[in-house]
């Protein structure tokens, strides 16, 4: 068991957390030992027990959703894209809360009045992220596809990408839409923003920081007919050997308690309620793929939001996340 001393305690609230990731976020706050929550702020259901919403939430957490916010250590913003900025806007927040931002407000540009908010990707960014006051937490598709190609991109070994990604009905959020209805979504699958999805900037953003030459992403993201996480694969082209490949993949992730690489096949099952991302490689001459999964709604969101907090905060950065997968 973990000593914790109360001086570490803490305050943090949720903006938005009648959300599929607010509401993700209270899972996993309500079991931090270094945090206490203070408010869940919601204009649509405030005055409504977050349990009412989420039955799983029951015997987790008790508050009444509020329109008010107060002032805390570390405050999440889980409100729709967009909408983050409007909110400081009309909000004072002190300088010293750390604000984690899980829309896509400040991937791209994260300067915002005296804020600067650094890219929450903890595997390139780790020593950026500790002791930071913002931090933009990446989108999920984003994760997912980065993490599959940073390794090579460390090594100037990409240029044409060729991706394609399934996600769960979840990344789509909580409002009804008639893609997510279940007559719809079940037993159905379709292609969508093809060439096009908002991620792809996010995506080339980082990659070519690392990487000498220019890069092309054509990505194809899928709706499944499931409830939550995501698999890529991503197609490149090089003459390294798959054992030189497999090699690099693992060096680069040798520290990451997060990453793991797998040399047998991967499925969605295994990283399903974690925060983990596996991920497979397959080589046929000289074509490469690789495959890699997460949970949209905790690696792809509220988890790594929890885990960019654990490093910023100077925690151990696996505090409140050892979970386990669904398995069946």
């Amino acid at each position: 068991m973990i000593e914790i001393n109360q001086k570490e305690i803490k305050t943090a609230g949720i903006i938005g957390a009648n959300g599929y990731t607010g509401s993700e976020l209270v899972r996993l706050l309500a079991f931090h030992p270094n945090v206490s929550l203070c408010f869940l702020y919601s204009r649509s259901n405030s005055g409504t027990k977050i349990s009412n919403l989420y039955p799983d939430l029951e015997a987790v957490c008790d508050m009444v959703l509020t329109d008010r916010a107060e002032e805390v250590d570390i405050l999440f913003l889980c409100l729709p894209h967009k909408e983050s900025q409007n909110w400081l806007t009309q909000n004072v927040v002190k300088n010293e809360t750390l604000i984690i931002d899980l829309g896509n407000d400040f991937r791209l540009d994260g300067n915002f009045e005296n804020r600067n908010f650094i890219y929450g990707l903890p595997e390139i960014n780790k020593k950026q992220l500790l002791g930071s006051k913002s931090i933009a937490n990446p989108g999920c598709f984003a994760t997912a596809i980065q993490l599959a190609l940073l390794p090579l991109a460390q090594k100037g070994l990409l240029n044409e990408v060729y991706t394609t990604g399934i996600t769960g009905s979840t990344g789509a959020g909580q409002s009804l839409q008639a893609t997510t209805h279940f007559t719809w979504r079940n037993d159905n699958i379709s292609a969508y923003k093809t060439l096009t999805h908002q991620h792809v900037d996010e995506i080339l953003q980082q990659l070519v920081s690392f990487n000498i030459n220019e890069i092309s992403l054509n990505f194809v993201p899928w709706r499944g007919d499931f409830a939550r996480g995501i698999f890529t694969s991503s197609t490149v082209k090089t003459d390294l050997e798959l054992s030189d490949i497999h090699q690099l993949f693992k060096n680069f992730y040798a520290d990451e308690p997060f990453v793991k690489v797998s040399e047998k096949a991967i499925d969605l099952k295994q990283v399903v309620n974690t925060n983990r991302c596996v991920i497979h490689i397959e080589k046929s001459g000289n074509v490469v793929v690789i495959h890699s999964a997460i949970d949209n709604l905790l690696k792809g969101a509220s988890g790594q939001a929890v885990q960019n907090m654990n490093i910023a905060m100077g925690w151990e950065e696996n505090l409140g996340l050892n979970l386990k997968p669904i398995a069946f």
